[in-house]
């Protein structure tokens, strides 16, 4: 079992435990410095960040945005689909403008102003869904303006969680389904596949423990302000 693998579902799998989204979002990128294609990359992640999420939404179901949930299906599905079948034959870099944008969110609380463009962005939340589908097949950076808009709308901690959950988990469903019927082929085994996938549900157990359930909901917000912010910050020094 590759130890650069390891270290990474084992950090990933602790963020997306708290807030829904992590694994692909910051596991991506690692894998790729460390030399991962982008394909493999993914058959390492997606199972585990289905995972994570599917017990997310096990928990909390009841607390589903199903109103937005449909809007990220009709809107976003299909481009990440469409545009996952083009990643490999061309790379794109989209961590600078989304970094950018992160921060401005993170720092929405503090600046009246950026309160008000946010809420009138998401005004266009037809076309802001279209763009994260497209990003997210392009380069699986769609997470982090999921987390933003959901951020926006003010939700108590438990539908912010499950809500970002189960629109991730769907983004990852229809990657692996669309990897399914390209015919990409996978160097790690699946019995590695298997390994960190367990890994990732026990991380999973012990943080919801541990951590997510001594978090309350005014805690929570300030939280998910600073991971916005921290993403940001990564992906703009990326």
């Amino acid at each position: 079992m590759p130890v650069d693998i390891l270290l990474t579902v084992i950090a990933t799998a602790v963020i997306q435990s708290v807030f829904g989204v992590g694994v692909l979002l910051f596991g991506t990128p690692i894998l790729l410095l460390l030399g991962y294609d982008f394909i493999n990359a993914l058959s390492v992640l997606l199972p585990i960040s289905i995972a994570i999420n599917s017990l997310q939404i096990i928990k909390h179901y009841q607390f589903i945005d199903v109103t937005f949930y449909k809007r990220v299906l009709i809107y976003s599905i299909p481009l990440v689909v469409i545009f996952l079948f083009f990643v490999s034959a061309a790379k794109f870099s989209m961590g600078l403008l989304i970094g950018v944008f992160l921060i401005l969110v993170a720092l929405k609380s503090f600046f009246p102003f950026l309160e008000k463009k946010l809420q009138q962005m998401i005004k266009y939340e037809r076309t802001y869904l279209a763009v994260m589908g497209l990003i997210h097949g392009l380069t699986n950076l769609g997470g982090s303006l999921l987390t933003a808009i959901v951020h926006g709308k003010g939700y108590d901690k438990n539908t912010t969680r499950v809500t970002v959950a189960i629109c991730y988990a769907t983004f990852a469903i229809f990657q692996l389904i669309t990897l399914f019927f390209i015919g990409s082929h996978f160097e790690l085994s699946y019995a590695d596949n298997m390994s960190f996938l367990q890994l990732g549900v026990i991380v999973f157990l012990l943080t919801e423990e541990l951590i997510y359930s001594g978090i309350d909901d005014k805690k929570y917000g300030q939280f998910f302000a600073a991971f916005l912010l921290i993403s940001g910050v990564l992906l703009v020094l990326k």
